[in-house]
This record gives structure tokens, C-alpha cells and sequence, in this order.
């Protein structure tokens, strides 16, 4: 289990809380450091079963200065999403745990959080790692 992290975002906090609650063996990538590169973004939003406008923050300084809410979301405009995601990392909502079965999760609740965590892959060991 991976997840993606802004170390400065409440909900981050409040997911690795929740994981090291339960004893989640996880990794963590600060993505605004260690950015993802667009076929990162495209594997994850495979595993999310969402599109690269489902998980922008298009109330971000970078978004409104982009004029992303004036993109076409269609498959002929994927890409170009998908580019500035990689380009403007903040854009990325967080965070995103990548789940032990395949698929992946926006963990903004604690709901979401709890979900990833059903998703383990069987005997998957429960011990976390540190941030």
C-alpha cells in the first residue's frame, strides 16, 4: 500500500493516523517532492477508475491560473489533464492510497481510508512503516 501525500494537508495527517491506527504496512510518497510522472498518474487513475479531472483540485492558485475549469473533460482532452497534473503536482487531490489489491482510493474520509484498508491482498502484513 502506497500513499500519496502533501505532509501540510489535514486529511494526509488524518489518513496516516488512521493507518498506523490499524496497523497498515504502507509506504509514503510525498508527491510534490517526488512528483509523478504522467504514466504514474495514468496507472493510478486506472486503479481509482477515475478521470484525471475527478482528482484535480481546481480551486488551486496553479488550476485558476491554468483555466482548467474551461477544459473539455473527454477522452480527446485526457491527455492534456493528465499533463498538467505532472507539470502542477498541487493540482493532485490527496490523498491517494494505492490499495494491496489493485485498486486505489482518495482518502479524503475516514470511510475512504477504511476501505483501502479492506482491500489488502490476502495475508498482507500489518505492521506500517514510518513517515
Amino acid at each position: 500500500m502506497e500513499i500519496w501525500i502533501n505532509p501540510a494537508c489535514s486529511k494526509c495527517r488524518g489518513a496516516l493516523t488512521l493507518l498506523d491506527a490499524e496497523g497498515a504496512d504502507y509506504t509514503v510518497r510525498r508527491y510534490l517532492e517526488d512528483v509523478p510522472d504522467p504514466d504514474e498518474i495514468r496507472a493510478v487513475l486506472d486503479r481509482l477508475g477515475l478521470e484525471p479531472w475527478d482528482i484535480t483540485r481546481t480551486q488551486e492558485a496553479d488550476a485558476k491560473e491554468l483555466g482548467v475549469k474551461g477544459w473539455a473533460r473527454d477522452a480527446d482532452s485526457r491527455e492534456r489533464w493528465i499533463e498538467a497534473l505532472a507539470a502542477h503536482p498541487k493540482l493532485i487531490q490527496r490523498p491517494l492510497i494505492t490499495a494491496d489489491d489493485g485498486t486505489a482510493v482518495v482518502g479524503r474520509t475516514e470511510e475512504a481510508v477504511r476501505d483501502a484498508l479492506q482491500r489488502r491482498g490476502p495475508g498482507a502484513p500489518r505492521t506500517s512503516t514510518p513517515v
